[in-house]
């Protein structure tokens, strides 16, 4: 049944309802110049003066219809699609005729005004991010940022020192809650203003060491109109990020590098575990962003080199050292045989690709003592490694693309919650056995390396580095969207 925005010629309160949606889309992260709004008010005062003949109402009543169903689907669908943006998720995108139900069934329950937060209440964090929109929007034009903040001697400003910019650097930390207001400019960088700078800097992927660096200051340096751009970016990619498609999940946020484990209960998120994370490096060796099921365990695993490691770096380190291959547990494996032999016919089968270097089980094994496989094209997957120390950095982007885990046991039985047999002290063993040992799930989880540059938790609103560029890239992608809507005959023609 088609939807129905008049009675008789004249518009119901309801359409009025509809064109507030449109003119409010900015509260959602949406565009509201991405809608005609403009020349639909215009038609609809038309119609409702009685200015309009049956068929050019049956004309507009289609076209209402046609803008409320795309704003409809860029709210649940999100307005761009993952994959031009290099995210390949499994979604599943709802339909002109599933976005004309909502519609409808709003209607009939006389329910339109809350239909956004219908559609939108079982995206996790969402509701979270409309309202730090609203805030930072208050702060777009606030005077703490109309005077830049000046260059610091030296690149690094510390207690006790002066810095003509300190007015701006308070001004800017109590606007965004990270200083108590009141207290008077002090005349250098004093004790106050660095507990200040040190939560600022909790909330911004920073090493919490009170000191004005460069990446601080940078980050100081971000106007609240960025800001709301950053968090208009996010609500679009959560729109499409799978995150609550299953009654378990696992969660790596990548610039945040934190992984999580949480339970669906009734499109609720009950978080259960939450450790960090090393992620692929930023432009060079970056981790993928996609989703898959994790179907597999190796305990005491095998490092297959990839080819790319192999030639680019363990090669030319075996030329330079040959005895680095038996230090680091390394063998070549050729065929059916395998080698600890360092000869020139060894490395040449490795880079014709007809041999491979693996690193046996132990514990200098890069894998560390368990490998979480989730298979994919790209080869990659979770992983304990030896050098722990590196999860004490503030930026964990080191890897070659694999994620390697802080808390693999934990890990460990939140996946195999539901095969008690599957003990700690049963999970450590394997861990130990320095004997390859791959199990299947008796439940495949789905895993998703996910991408949000603004998180919520705690109540505390947490700004992350666009380490990859995929908000820049994103935000490209939406203005060429509205660059397309712009052009778009079937919503801005007349009846």
């Amino acid at each position: 049944m088609p939807l129905s925005w008049f009675s008789g010629n004249r518009p119901i309160r309801q359409t009025q309802q509809a064109i507030g949606l449109l003119e409010q889309a900015g509260l959602q992260g949406l565009n509201p110049a991405d809608y005609p709004i403009e020349s639909l008010r215009q038609q609809l005062a038309q119609a409702n003066n009685g200015q309009l003949s049956s068929e050019q109402v049956a004309l507009l009543n289609d076209r209402t219809s046609r803008v409320m169903r795309a704003y409809v689907k860029d709210l649940k669908n999100g307005r761009v699609d993952p994959a031009s943006v290099k995210q390949k998720f499994n979604r599943t995108p709802i339909t002109d005729a599933q976005a004309d139900a909502l519609l409808q069934n709003a209607l009939q329950q006389d329910r339109l005004a809350s239909l956004p937060e219908t559609i939108t209440n079982s995206i996790p964090m969402y509701g979270s991010l409309l309202k730090v929109l609203a805030h930072y929007k208050t702060l777009v034009g606030n005077p703490a940022w109309q005077t830049p903040l000046p260059a610091i001697k030296g690149n690094s400003l510390k207690s006790g020192q002066p810095y003509a910019g300190l007015a701006g650097v308070q001004a800017r930390l109590e606007a965004l809650g990270d200083l108590s207001p009141g207290d008077a400019v002090p005349a250098v960088y004093d004790a106050r203003l660095e507990q200040g700078i040190k939560s600022f800097q909790e909330r911004h992927g920073l090493a919490q060491d009170g000191v004005i660096g460069k990446g601080t200051l940078a980050q100081l340096s971000v106007t609240p109109e960025q800001r709301v751009k950053q968090v208009e970016v996010n609500l679009e990619r959560l729109r499409w990020t799978p995150l609550t498609t299953h009654s378990r999940m696992i969660v790596v946020n990548v610039p945040e590098f934190i992984l999580r484990g949480y339970a669906v209960n009734n499109g609720k998120v009950d978080p259960q575990i939450e450790m960090k994370v090393i992620v692929g490096r930023a432009f060079n060796t970056s981790t993928p962003l996609f989703d898959g099921e994790m179907k597999f365990i190796e305990f005491s695993p095998y490092w297959n080199i990839p080819y790319s490691i192999a030639r680019g770096e363990t090669i030319p380190r075996l030329r330079r050292d040959p005895g680095y291959l038996n230090r680091q547990g390394m063998e070549f494996v050729v065929g059916n045989s395998v080698s600890t032999a360092v000869s020139e016919a060894n490395m040449s089968a490795v880079l014709a690709g007809k041999a491979r270097i693996r690193q046996r089980p132990g514990p200098q094994n890069a894998l560390g003592d368990i490998k979480f496989i989730f298979p994919n094209n790209m080869s990659i997957f979770l992983h304990h490694t030896p050098s722990v120390g590196l999860f004490d950095r503030a930026r964990r982007d080191f890897s070659h693309g694999c994620i390697r885990v802080e808390e693999p046991v934990q890990l460990a039985q939140f996946i195999l919650l539901n095969q008690p047999e599957w003990t700690v002290a049963r999970i450590k063993s394997a861990m130990a056995a320095r004997k390859s040992n791959t199990m299947k799930l008796d439940e495949p989880i789905p895993v998703v390396l996910a991408y949000s540059t603004v998180v919520v938790k705690n109540n505390k609103t947490y700004f992350f580095p666009d380490i990859y560029g995929q908000d820049k890239l994103l935000n490209q992608a939406l203005l060429r969207y509205t660059q397309q809507q712009a052009a778009r005959p079937l919503l801005a023609s007349n009846p």
